[in-house]
């Protein structure tokens, strides 16, 4: 049922608690099974996908089918409406020119003892994107995935992508072409996920694995995680909208649902000042759920996990707002930029009255690949930053390891470690 929540109410936080712990999906305990098809994959190689592959995606392939050819992408592109493309066309603009102002700077500099200090920042070799196949293909989220990487300077983007009863999604291709991708490989599950981790005979292993998947693909990352790297477990997707009475509860109603229709679990909460616009928001929610296909989605998502809360002013809801930690959040009031200087916790952050979330999902220019499940308290969205590491650069001439080796040499006398001080002492006073 709903939550309809106001501050005023006598058991407001046990109701506000409630609503933050409540499971909003079923884990199922998926680990052992997801760690046999690993270890199987690490064994067999490309025989161990290719069956997991064959009996999952109901496909007959052998292994010289894993690989999705440019020719093949030629005839899928084909099919894409001259109309879709250009809208990929202009996503894949927009995403390309934000995240080329993600690219970090180099630090190089000599410090008062002489010491030559700073840091390199270099991208990963190897990026592996895992793409959902079937009905969750979604083409803005291999931009999303694909083009930060590729900014990034990552020489080699490799796409995984299941492609259920042998069907090929012509847009997803569209944008693994436009972003970039090297490699495409008709596979997806935790087999893919241990290709990637691993290598087999026709796939290379990589550095890092991105992109969201199913509760099997969810546990082979955490179980990959180490051998490579990864950029996020990401839960069902939820929205926190902040507005006054001046909006349109129709515009608020629609941003609303345009998280609960992506999953039953997805999560949408209102807060606003007004108790009456609340009651007129949820009217119109009501009265979108006559006419959305998705509407049999939507509805349980609001029914098990939507909520209403009516603040006294905007400060509790600056206080709402970072325990609950949103993916997404919109700020649909007069001067949005005050509340959002006091925010610490949100994923992304919706500006005024016509910026709706969905507009930074597809054509922006930030990335879509958010925190979920309140991890946007320590956490922050994929960026460029996910496909590179910073190398320390540190050099010291004789005159500057004099000033500074005496303190070395003490400390690792004290820490017992005679071979760290002895490395050092050697050089001291020494002319090079």
């Amino acid at each position: 049922m709903t939550f309809r929540l106001e501050t005023t109410q006598a058991d407001f936080e046990a109701q506000f608690t409630a609503l933050l712990s409540a499971k909003r999906e079923e884990a199922p305990d998926v680990n052992k099974i997801v760690e046999g098809i690993l270890t199987d994959v690490k064994k067999r190689g490309d025989e161990a996908v290719v069956e997991y592959t064959n009996k999952f995606d109901r496909m007959n392939i052998s292994v010289g089918d894993l690989a999705i050819g440019a020719e093949e992408m030629d005839r899928e592109i084909a099919k894409v409406p001259e109309d879709a493309l250009a809208a990929l066309k202009v996503a894949s603009d927009r995403i390309k020119a934000f995240h080329a102002k993600q690219l970090p700077e180099d630090l190089d500099y000599i410090d008062e003892a002489g010491v030559r200090l700073g840091y390199r920042w270099k991208p990963v070799q190897a990026a592996g994107l895992y793409v959902p196949g079937g009905t969750a293909a979604y083409p803005s989220s291999v931009l999303m995935n694909a083009i930060p990487a590729k900014v990034a300077g990552v020489d080699r983007l490799v796409m995984v992508v299941p492609t259920p009863d042998g069907v090929v999604n012509p847009l997803v291709m569209a944008a693994a072409r436009l972003s970039g991708v090297d490699e495409i490989y008709r596979i997806g599950g935790a087999q893919a996920v241990g290709a990637l981790a691993y290598g087999t005979e026709t796939i290379k292993p990589v550095d890092i694995i991105v992109g969201p998947g199913n509760a099997f693909v969810a546990a082979a990352k955490r179980q990959v995680f180490g051998t490579v790297g990864i950029d996020m477990i990401a839960g069902p997707s939820e929205i926190l909208v902040i507005a006054d009475s001046k909006n349109d509860p129709a515009w608020m109603a629609a941003d609303l649902l345009s998280q609960a229709e992506h999953d039953t679990a997805a999560q949408s909460i209102l807060i606003t000042d007004d108790g009456n616009y609340a009651r007129a928001v949820e009217d119109a929610i009501e009265t979108h759920l006559e006419t959305l296909p998705r509407a049999d989605i939507a509805s349980e998502s609001w029914e098990e996990h939507g909520a209403l809360i009516v603040v006294q002013n905007w400060d509790e809801a600056v206080a709402l707002c970072d325990r609950i930690a949103p993916e997404h959040l919109e700020l649909a009031i007069d001067e949005p930029d005050v509340l959002e200087r006091k925010i610490r916790n949100a994923g992304a952050v919706f500006m005024g009255r016509y910026t709706p979330e969905a507009i930074g999902d597809y054509v922006a220019g930030p990335n879509h690949v958010l925190p979920t499940a309140r991890s946007a308290r320590f956490s922050s969205g994929l960026g460029v930053l996910n496909f590179m590491k910073r190398n320390s650069l540190i050099q010291c001439d004789a005159s500057s390891l004099n000033k500074i080796g005496p303190a070395a040499v003490t400390l690792a006398k004290q820490e017992g470690l005679d071979a760290h001080g002895l490395s050092v002492a050697i050089r001291l006073n020494v002319e090079r």
